[in-house]
């Protein structure tokens, strides 16, 4: 994600026949997409209707947002900022790169439709690359980091063990290089960051970048996808 003059930037080029956004060209933030194996260490299913909440960073969070509001049991969808101090967690700050947050988003699900292992089986399968390290496509920082920001015990066992249980897969052709860190504090972004991908569908970076990541949610992992997004 970068400046609306940069945007603006890869509009021009996209004229000239090359999508390029920073110097780096956009084909190369949304090919992933792999079916990684179900979770062999999960929470079991819940009985009853409740609320439970994951928080994720992997990249750009227009498109991490986009993504798991398509995903059935998912409520609700918040972009922000994890990792860094309160103080510092502006959009302007942490695109310096220096304060320590990742644009990550916070998912609130219902544990009696949807697991948390199931959570990280679309994170690693169609929301961003996990072989990436400090960056997601065009994107390249801390700030765009892989990370699982964890805030139980039993989510920070499920993930260490699905990311040895991928790796051990040979799923990807790199070894899984997100982070599994405590969580200790999430800040909403910017109102106007908030559905970004839902709000201008047409832009160039949403097109090329975010909009496909759908896609391969529905191709992928089908019993995931729900038409009717989460507001």
């Amino acid at each position: 994600m970068r400046s609306s003059f940069v945007r603006t930037t890869s509009i021009v080029a996209a004229t000239l026949g090359a999508f390029v956004l920073g110097g780096r060209p956009l084909l190369s933030s949304f090919t992933h997409s792999v079916r990684v194996p179900n979770p062999a260490v999960d929470e079991t299913r819940a009985q009853k209707h409740g609320k439970e909440t994951a928080v994720l960073a992997g990249g750009c969070f227009w498109g991490m947002q986009l993504v798991f509001s398509h995903v059935k049991g998912v409520t609700k969808v918040t972009a922000g900022y994890a990792g860094g101090e309160k103080n510092t967690a502006t959009y302007e700050q942490v695109e310096t790169g220096q304060t320590g947050h990742a644009e990550s988003v916070r998912i609130e699900y219902d544990p009696s439709v949807i697991t948390y292992g199931q959570i990280l089986q679309v994170y690693f399968s169609v929301a961003h690359d996990p072989t990436e390290l400090n960056r997601q496509g065009p994107d390249t920082g801390t700030q765009y980091r892989s990370s699982i920001f964890f805030t139980t015990p039993e989510q920070q066992q499920i993930a260490e063990a699905y990311i040895a249980q991928v790796d051990k897969a040979k799923t990807f052709d790199s070894p899984i290089v997100t982070q599994v860190v405590p969580l200790k504090g999430f800040y909403s972004a910017e109102g106007y960051h908030q559905n970004y991908a839902v709000h201008h569908p047409d832009q160039p970076y949403i097109v090329i970048n975010d909009a496909p990541k759908v896609d391969h949610l529905k191709a992928e992992l089908p019993e995931f996808y729900s038409d009717k997004m989460v507001s």
